[in-house]
C-alpha cells in the first residue's frame, strides 16, 4: 500500500516539475528584464546633457536654491544608491512629477495611454482581419495576380514613409472628400460629454449609449487606424504568406488531399492550423510596435496619446516624463511578450 502510495505521489510531482521549472524561469527572465529596463532608463537619464536641477528652478535661481533641489533629489549619493531609490520609486509607481504641468507623471500617462491603445487596437485588428486571409490566400495561389497583389501590397507598406501616408490621407479623405474627421479625437463640440470611464472614447461613448459622439469619434480615428492597419497588414500578410508556404510544401497536406479531404479542410483544418502558433508572435509584436511606434501618427493626427506625450517632453526636456514613458512602453513589451508566451503553452502542447 506504501509503495502504491509512493508511486501516485510520483507521478502527480512528474507532470508538475517541468511546470514549476519553466514558471521559474519565466519569472527569473521577467526579473532580470525588468531590471535592465530600468537600469538603462537610469542612466540614459544621468548621460543627457540635461540638467535636472535646473530644469527645475530655472537658470535665475540662486546658488542656495539650486543646492538645496540638488540635495533633495539626491543627486549628492553615489549612483547605485541613487538606482537603488529609482527602482523603489517605480515599483511604487512613482516616476516623479512632469516639469510642464506639475503633475505626476503616473497620472499624465494614465490619462494618454488609453489613446494610443486605443488606436494601436484598432490598427492591429484590421491587420490580423486582412493581413492573414490575405496571406492565406497568396499562399494558395502562388504566383497569380492575387499573390502579386499581396506582395505589392507589402512592400509599399514597408517602403512609405508614414508621415507621407498621413498627410496625404488628411488632404484626400479630410480636406477634399470630407468623408472623414479632422486631427485630434473629437470636435469641439462633443469634448466631455460622455464620463470618461476607460479612456477610451469608443467604449465610453457605447456604454454612454451616445451614438452621436461614437459616430464622432469614430470618423476621427477611422483614418489613422487604417494607416497603422495597414502597415500591420504589411507585416502580418507577408509572414502569414510565409508561413502557409512552408506547409503547403509538407508531406502531410499532400496525403491530406490523397485522402479525398477538401481543399478548405486542407487549408484551413490542416496547414493553418498549424502556423497558429507562430502568428502569435507575429502578431504580439505587430501589436507593440504600434502601441510603441504610433509617435509620428499621433504627431500628424495631433493624437493625444503616449507618442505624442513623449515627444512633447523630449522637446521640452521633461526627462522624468520621457524616461516614464520610455519605462511603460518597455513593460508593454514584456507582458506582449509574456502573453503570447502563455498562448503557445494553449495552442502548442509541446511547448509546455
Amino acid at each position: 500500500m506504501a509503495a502504491t502510495d509512493t508511486q501516485t505521489k510520483g507521478r502527480v510531482r512528474a507532470p508538475l516539475a517541468p511546470w514549476l521549472k519553466g514558471t521559474a524561469t519565466t519569472l527569473l527572465s521577467i526579473c532580470v528584464t525588468m531590471l535592465g529596463l530600468l537600469f538603462v532608463t537610469f542612466i540614459i537619464g544621468r548621460v543627457m546633457p540635461i540638467d535636472p536641477v535646473l530644469a527645475i528652478v530655472g537658470e535665475r535661481a540662486s546658488q542656495s536654491t539650486y543646492d538645496a533641489v540638488f540635495l533633495e533629489l539626491g543627486l549628492d549619493k553615489p549612483l547605485l544608491v541613487q538606482f537603488g531609490y529609482y527602482i523603489w520609486d517605480v515599483l511604487h509607481g512613482d516616476f516623479g512629477d512632469s516639469l510642464l504641468n506639475a503633475r505626476p507623471v503616473s497620472e499624465d500617462i494614465a490619462r494618454v495611454f488609453p489613446a494610443t491603445m486605443e488606436l494601436a487596437t484598432l490598427g492591429v485588428l484590421v491587420g490580423i482581419f486582412l493581413g492573414v486571409p490575405l496571406g492565406v490566400i497568396a499562399a494558395v495561389r502562388r504566383g497569380s495576380w492575387i499573390d502579386q497583389i499581396a506582395r505589392v501590397v507589402a512592400l509599399v507598406g514597408y517602403s512609405m514613409p508614414i508621415f507621407w501616408l498621413g498627410l496625404m490621407g488628411l488632404l484626400v479623405f479630410y480636406g477634399i472628400l470630407g468623408w472623414v474627421g479632422g486631427p485630434g479625437r473629437l470636435d469641439i463640440f462633443y469634448e466631455d460629454i460622455v464620463p470618461a470611464r476607460t479612456g477610451m472614447i469608443l467604449i465610453d461613448a457605447a456604454l454612454a449609449r451616445d451614438w452621436d459622439v461614437f459616430r464622432n469619434a469614430f470618423s476621427h480615428i477611422v483614418l489613422p487606424a487604417s494607416l497603422l492597419g495597414y502597415y500591420s497588414l504589411a507585416y502580418i500578410s507577408r509572414m502569414t504568406r510565409s508561413f502557409m508556404l512552408e506547409q503547403l510544401s509538407s508531406e502531410y497536406v499532400t496525403t491530406a488531399r490523397v485522402k479525398g479531404l477538401s481543399e478548405r479542410q486542407v487549408i484551413w483544418g490542416h496547414a493553418f492550423k498549424n502556423i497558429r502558433v507562430q502568428l502569435i508572435t507575429v502578431i504580439a509584436l505587430s501589436y507593440a510596435n504600434l502601441l510603441e511606434g504610433s509617435v509620428l501618427t499621433e504627431i500628424i493626427f495631433s493624437w493625444p496619446g503616449i507618442g505624442s506625450y513623449i515627444t512633447t517632453a523630449l522637446l521640452s526636456a521633461d526627462m522624468n516624463a520621457v524616461l516614464g514613458g520610455t519605462v511603460v512602453v518597455g513593460l508593454i513589451f514584456i507582458c506582449l511578450n509574456i502573453f503570447s508566451d502563455l498562448l503557445y503553452r494553449v495552442f502548442d502542447p509541446r511547448s509546455k
